[in-house]
């Protein structure tokens, strides 16, 4: 049996906690939790709930005190997504590094200065790129240049995955300077270290290495779609620093920006994945719809964390976006059960005594919970485009469509 664990904070002593477990029987994984959960009378009421994962679809459903898993159950083992392209993810830290180097020391120093060796994090999306590119090939027709043709598409979703990365990386450096950060990645942030102006000018450097190498794809609708995913980026946070009372209070337009700023680059580079295969308009928007609900459902927990995870595992401050007077999902859904909590997030939040008081409403509320339960909705969806892949019995795909899944899990019960 196979157990993960978060632990919920104690936000003034009464934040839900809650614990996963997952075991596997019968090539259904399954998740229980259990949560103390307020009654409107403020008394603590445990409650526990399973979340099942069949034919890679997950589901909440009712369950007892106790779920039992016999080790012996465990029939199919457990793909590590990462694993399947970790080569291939080596080769590409490697080209990342040596692409960010400029005429320039100090830019270049600056550029490269979150793809060092050891730093550069998990490469959650070029992983998904990666993984979508098997699970999206289809087989060529035996002629002698089969092979070169099928070389060739991978370097060129390679180079996409890189192009996605430095994006991203782009979009963080300045995200930084606009929040005043201090941290990233457990590390400095660069405008800590090296200055603002110095960040923003590696930022632009990174996009403009990326818009370079995405013209050598020669591919019209992918330069168009990853054109729409930076043009996003920048409506997204344009969005988050110019709302009005009512939209700060509106998960509909919570849930926009959050598309903008996170969904939108994972969505359209998986689509591109499929487009350089030169796959369908069917199979390219399923390829879309899994990055998009993917990158929707990890923001969802991002917000959960950042009340529950710690500045050690987060490599970021804890409770960054409250201090910072950005409202998320577990406030937006705590609101509706106490409407006084407007009142609160209206004022503002650099008074500490409002941020307790955001935490106290929060606390007594189901917003951490339903929160949870949004993520698991945009998890079911994404691994739902997986399923409704045209079949394909190859082992590599097989697997990596698999993986792709297995991605979608990791969401869900991750810590950090």
């Amino acid at each position: 049996m196979i157990l993960s664990r978060i632990s919920g904070r104690n936000l003034k002593g009464s934040l839900n906690a809650c614990r996963w477990f997952l075991c596997s029987r019968d090539q259904k994984h399954q998740f229980l939790f259990s949560y103390y959960n307020h009654s409107p009378g403020g008394s603590m009421d445990k409650v526990q709930r399973s979340l099942i994962f069949s034919n890679g679809i997950p589901k909440f459903v009712d369950a007892g005190r106790q779920i039992h898993c016999q080790t012996s159950s465990i029939v199919e083992d457990q793909l590590d997504p990462f694993s399947l392209v970790a080569d291939e993810l080596s080769v590409i830290a490697n080209r990342l590094r040596a692409m960010v180097v400029a005429e320039v020391p100090q830019l270049a120093s600056a550029a490269e200065y979150f793809f060092k060796m050891g730093v550069e994090g998990k490469r959650f999306r070029p992983t998904v790129l990666l993984l979508m590119s098997t699970a999206l090939n289809l087989p060529l027709p035996p002629n002698e240049l089969a092979g070169t043709l099928t070389t060739e598409l991978r370097l060129r979703q390679q180079r996409l995955a890189e192009i996605t990365e430095m994006i991203h990386v782009a979009s963080l450096l300045h995200d930084d300077v606009l929040d005043d950060a201090d941290t990233r990645r457990g590390i400095g942030s660069l405008n800590f270290v090296m200055g603002n102006k110095m960040a923003v000018l590696a930022g632009n450097f990174l996009l403009s290495r990326a818009t370079v190498t995405l013209a050598s794809l020669k591919h019209n609708e992918v330069v168009s779609l990853m054109a729409k995913a930076v043009e996003h980026l920048v409506r997204g946070e344009t969005k988050q620093m110019t709302t009005t009372s009512d939209q700060q209070c509106s998960m509909e337009y919570y849930m926009q920006k959050t598309y903008y700023k996170t969904a939108s680059l994972i969505s359209n580079s998986c689509k591109a994945i499929a487009l350089l295969a030169g796959q369908t308009s069917e199979v390219a928007t399923l390829a879309f719809e899994y990055g998009k609900n993917l990158g929707l459902a990890y923001q969802l927990i991002d917000d959960v964390l950042d009340f529950t995870g710690t500045s050690a595992s987060l490599g970021k401050g804890s409770l960054s976006d409250i201090r910072h007077g950005i409202v998320t999902a577990p406030l937006l859904f705590a609101m509706e059960e106490f409407p006084q909590l407007r009142t609160v997030i209206e004022k503002g939040f650099d008074n500490p005594a409002n941020v307790d008081l955001a935490l106290d409403y929060l606390a007594k509320s189901r917003g951490m919970q339903r929160t949870r339960e949004l993520a698991l909705k945009h998890v079911t969806l994404a691994a739902s485009a997986i399923d409704s892949l045209p079949a394909n019995d190859e082992d590599d795909v097989r697997k990596s469509r698999k993986a792709l899944v297995d991605l979608t899990h990791r969401i869900i019960t991750r810590s950090k």
